[in-house]
């Protein structure tokens, strides 16, 4: 994390308004852990948003739900896939709507 901070710092002195926005990818696998992992990068550099990476049918990332709620930071992105084609604007409605089963 120390070396984190030091490229964010690095960054900042480089360009006086960067880094514009920090972004964790939270891998939709990923349990418990994200959450820690997001608090971890959170507390050491700010974290402005969640790109929620390999989501599928069997993949859903339900942690970030918890991110967002006890953490507050936002989802912005989805990937479903490998190509740039496959990340698409998170869109809360149609996500929970998957969690829960629903069409």
């Amino acid at each position: 994390m120390e070396e984190l901070k030091k490229v964010k710092r690095v960054i900042g002195k480089a360009m006086p308004d960067a880094p514009h926005e920090v972004m964790l990818v939270i891998d939709a696998n990923t349990g418990q852990n994200g959450f820690r992992q997001a608090e971890a990068f959170h507390d050491a550099i700010g974290v402005d948003s969640i790109f929620l990476a390999k989501y599928d049918s069997s993949a859903k990332g339900g942690i970030v739900v918890a991110i967002a709620k006890q953490l507050g930071i936002p989802v912005s992105f989805v990937g479903t896939g490998e190509k740039a084609g496959d990340i698409q604007r998170f869109d809360a409605e149609q996500y929970l709507n998957e969690l829960i089963g629903e069409e």
